[in-house]
């Protein structure tokens, strides 16, 4: 095992609240120099790691987070897998779920922690949350279990939960527990230590290198169903040029309006190759389909059910799905699995 001072970690600033302070001349927030972090978080020249980081240039506020900034990231992780023991993600919140979704997809292979966190308070202000945040995700980034890594794979830590970054999505603009996940228990809990979980945490068991999928086809769409959906919002929806994937996010177990022509665009789509993914509205529990009659009808109508992914998740895995695979069988066989915990 590895000295403290022999384990190293590369944080990779992407852009967020975290990464601001307030300039004294203006009063506006801008983004700090990520090689002198420790003049902002002085903590961290005692925590005895080799620490380095990268930073966006420009940074990316979180609203305009693309699959572009996610290669970006992937690629750097890439170049740098071998030379680092972990990694640290900072990032904005409003979009950390979708960002950390979609590396756990491509990220093959894993063997070392990818730790997304920020803050919702700026890391310049006294009562930011930013700081123990960022501490803390170190700590997990760097901590060793039994045979490795503690946590190899794609996670988000935020006040004092650490959750699998494909299960958790932003619950709060407002509070410093921000991210929930709703169907699947946290991988460690923050308190006087650090406590993991390890019978929930994913381990390869494939002695394999890293494998890096960079090819997202963004052609998909959500259609949110709601009482007194009219058939001229579903057509242009499903009417899209280029419209490969759609996914519905129904009510309750999966279940959605039985109106003749409803099914009948829903057939339609289906039979010119476009894939539907069936995904519950609700924060927490499971697509059943064909548990009641209302969604039987869209099991045969050749939806996909999404059984317990979330609405961030399920958009990041058909992009990924549709960009690695040729054909609609291997895109639909990929949705059906769990590719990286992400199911249940």
């Amino acid at each position: 095992m590895k000295r403290k001072s022999e384990i190293s970690i590369l944080i990779i600033y992407t852009g967020g609240t975290i990464g601001m302070v307030q300039d004294p001349e203006t009063g506006s927030l801008v983004p700090i120099d990520f090689r002198h972090i420790s003049d902002h978080v002085p903590e961290l020249r005692r925590s005895g790691y080799q620490l380095h980081s990268v930073s966006f240039d420009p940074v990316k506020d979180s609203s305009n987070v693309d699959p572009g900034v996610w290669i970006k990231i992937a690629e750097i992780i890439e170049d740098r897998y071998n030379d680092f023991d972990g990694f640290v993600i900072l990032h904005g919140t409003d979009t950390m779920a979708y960002s950390a979704s979609a590396l756990s997809f491509m990220l093959e292979n894993l063997s070392k922690p990818v730790i997304f966190t920020g803050s919702q308070l700026p890391i310049g202000l006294l009562r930011t949350d930013g700081r123990d945040n960022l501490i803390t995700a170190i700590e997990i980034a760097a901590a060793a279990g039994s045979s490795g890594p503690a946590v190899p794979e794609v996670c988000i830590y935020f006040d004092n939960k650490l959750t699998r970054g494909n299960r958790t999505t932003k619950m709060s603009a407002e509070h410093f527990d921000a991210f929930s996940s709703p169907n699947y228990p946290p991988l460690a809990q923050v308190g006087l230590h650090l406590n993991y979980f390890d019978n929930l945490i994913r381990h390869s068991t494939i002695a394999s290198d890293l494998t890096v999928y960079k090819t997202f086809d963004t052609n998909v769409a959500i259609l949110k169903l709601f009482p007194g959906i009219n058939r001229n919002l579903v057509q242009a929806i499903i009417n899209t040029q280029g419209l490969r994937g759609l996914i519905v996010e129904t009510f309750g177990s999966g279940n959605a309006p039985t109106y003749k022509w409803f099914l009948d665009d829903l057939i339609d789509f289906n039979d010119k190759g476009g894939i539907i993914l069936n995904v519950t509205q609700c924060h927490g529990g499971s697509v059943e389909m064909g548990l009641y009659e209302t969604s039987r009808q869209m099991m045969l109508a050749g939806v996909v059910s999404g059984k317990d992914i979330t609405s961030e998740a399920s958009v990041t895995k058909l992009m990924h799905l549709l960009g690695r695979y040729k054909s609609k069988e291997e895109v639909v066989e990929g949705l059906k699995i769990s590719i990286a915990g992400e199911i249940s």
